[in-house]
């Protein structure tokens, strides 16, 4: 397989501390396209799509507009990339998602042929954003999965082990890319684990937002993003919990297994290298 490491819609510049070594950067959407041998091209995350471009206000909400300041750069969604690496559109049979967050769900429309994976969980809480559920339709809009796309859902089971994790395989793809339960920022919130040439990688989405956070030796903090983490969290004990276990994962396996979450500009940069 080979993996490529994208970056799916650009948002608000962010200051890293004094002492911490990094330029200030955008935040990003971290997604991964994934070339493989038996399943076409895998995306993991969506970030924004062309829909989002055209309709802003209706797709993504003037609420996160103003909180998330998105560039909305045509170039940078997901079916411009995979079509300047020579793919088109319907080359993308699979998506895997985190969660299904606005920001991280936008290009599903674009693949409107693709399976998409994720936990039952975040399934049946996704498709309670109504009018009726105002505080999940501020995170979580339906009009970026109006083309009604193939659901692939999963709950947890017992049995399957990652490094110490629960692991779900997914129908039709290689056993090379699972799916990782990590609740507590949403409901059914899972990491992405897809082994590369000599590693592998765990994109973890929004269990945590940079690097330093999980960071076994140099933890540093970000106020404004550690308060948002507490704002849009579902379940404080999860998510805690789940940033201790991903800081003994990079402790103990840290040259076997590369972290990274969806939103941290330093990590994607290292990541491209």
């Amino acid at each position: 397989m080979k993996v490529h490491h994208l970056n799916c819609g650009s948002m608000r510049e962010v200051n890293p501390p004094e002492g911490a070594g990094l330029a200030p950067a955008r935040v990003v959407n971290h997604c991964l396209l994934i070339e493989t041998d038996t399943a076409g091209l895998v995306l993991v995350d969506a970030g924004f799509g062309t829909a989002d471009i055209a309709r802003s206000e209706e797709t993504l909400g003037q609420t996160f507009l103003q909180r998330a300041e998105p560039v909305l750069d045509p170039s940078e969604i997901a079916v411009r990339q995979v079509e300047r690496l020579g793919y088109r559109a319907g080359d993308v049979r699979h998506i895997v998602l985190t969660h299904l967050d606005l920001d991280h769900t936008g290009g599903l429309v674009d693949f409107p042929d693709a399976t998409v994976h994720l936990h039952d969980a975040e399934y049946r809480v996704g498709m309670a954003a109504t009018s009726q559920h105002p505080e999940h339709a501020i995170r979580r809009r339906p009009a970026h999965w109006a083309h009604r796309p193939h659901w692939a859902t999963y709950s947890d089971q017992k049995g399957s082990c990652w490094f110490g994790f629960d692991a779900l395989e997914l129908n039709g793809l290689p056993e090379e890319i699972k799916l990782i339960p990590l609740a507590g920022h949403t409901e059914g919130h899972c990491a992405v684990a897809v082994r590369d040439t000599d590693k592998w990688l765990l994109h973890a989405g929004d269990a945590f937002y940079h690097h330093g956070e999980v960071d076994p030796e140099n933890r540093w903090n970000l106020p404004g993003w550690e308060a948002l983490e507490e704002i849009t969290e579902t379940d404080r004990p999860l998510r805690v919990a789940n940033h201790a276990r991903l800081r003994e994962l990079i402790r103990d396996h840290g040259d076997e297994v590369e972290v990274f979450s969806a939103h941290d500009p330093w990590s994607l940069a290292l990541s491209k290298r």
